[in-house]
């Protein structure tokens, strides 16, 4: 067959739970199309089990990132980037049709992307130092605070910035040892689903990244309610799901992360996903742990303090 007559080989687009890529427990999918209503592809439409498995996957994954050093969950979030660059061509044409862009403004949303990496990548050994120290306290005692990562957080990601608005609320949420599960835009969900074949060749361990899509009320319903989500970021929400989802979250009081009611509707697709974002989102899903301990008092092998 002559190269003029080859037929193009079609990706199958697939979720992204534990470090695997399976297909949706429903079996269902629905179209994707790009900014001018054309299809682009098929993507897999979760289920309220896929949730349930991706928080599973998310629990089991929390221990060893958590318990790893700053300092490596560091190189991993730099393998991000690396991985990330070499695929941009790729990203370039999905960020383009997903959201309409020229192959130029397309092109700086992947590099901004591929930077918020790396930007997220230098605060893991930091963000300590800003959320945590010693505290005066009036008394002989050291009383130290110290971050501790909250635990599985699930992730609303914006509707409209299918890539850098992504990387942008899932890299600070494991940069701080958190695991996630992430519900992807509905509308523009392909350089979500692609990114988790980057995360998965990035040294990320399986579980710590979960990546879904679908109908996003659907799939943000259980995981609001499920007992063992710690948090949830309510970024990609308009004002009527972020209520039910705040309220379905209160069962078991998580840590909710509400939408900068930027948008008519309440949501913060408007964001300016390009500025420079700050510590909000390292610290909104960190604990502090705080420790009394007397001064001048003499240790079980009698060293001072």
């Amino acid at each position: 067959m002559s190269e003029n007559n080859r037929l193009g080989v079609f990706k199958t687009y697939k979720l992204y739970v534990g470090g695997k890529f399976p297909r949706s427990e429903s079996g269902r999918v629905y179209e994707v199309a790009d900014s001018k209503g054309q299809w682009l592809a098929n993507a897999p439409k979760s289920s309220r089990k896929d949730a349930r498995d991706a928080v599973v996957a998310a629990r089991k994954a929390f221990g060893g990132w958590s318990g790893a050093t700053a300092y490596n969950r560091g190189q991993v979030l730099y393998r991000v980037a690396e991985m990330l660059e070499g695929r941009k061509e790729q990203f370039v044409r999905e960020v383009a049709a997903s959201e309409g862009l020229s192959k130029s403004k397309a092109a700086a949303v992947v590099d901004a992307a591929i930077d918020r990496w790396v930007w997220y990548a230098g605060w893991t050994d930091k963000i300590g130092q800003i959320a945590g120290g010693a505290n005066p306290v009036a008394g002989p005692f050291f009383n130290l605070s110290t971050p501790e990562p909250t635990g599985v957080v699930a992730v609303l990601a914006p509707r409209k910035s299918s890539l850098l608005g992504l990387v942008s609320v899932i890299a600070p949420v494991i940069a701080t040892g958190n695991t996630a599960v992430v519900i992807a835009s509905a509308d523009a969900p392909l350089p979500a689903l692609s990114l988790g074949e980057v995360l998965a060749t990035s040294d990320v361990p399986g579980g710590v990244v979960n990546i879904l899509t679908g109908v996003t009320a659907e799939i943000a319903a259980p995981l609001a309610a499920h007992q063992d989500v710690n948090a949830i970021d309510l970024t990609g929400a308009d004002a009527e799901l972020a209520k039910e989802l705040e309220i379905a979250a209160a069962d078991n009081l998580k840590r909710v992360r509400r939408p900068q009611p930027v948008d008519a509707d309440g949501s913060s697709d408007s964001e300016d996903w390009q500025a420079s974002p700050g510590t909000d989102r390292l610290t909104a899903f960190l604990e502090t742990k705080t420790v009394w301990h007397p001064t001048g008092a003499l240790g079980a092998a009698g060293s001072s303090y």
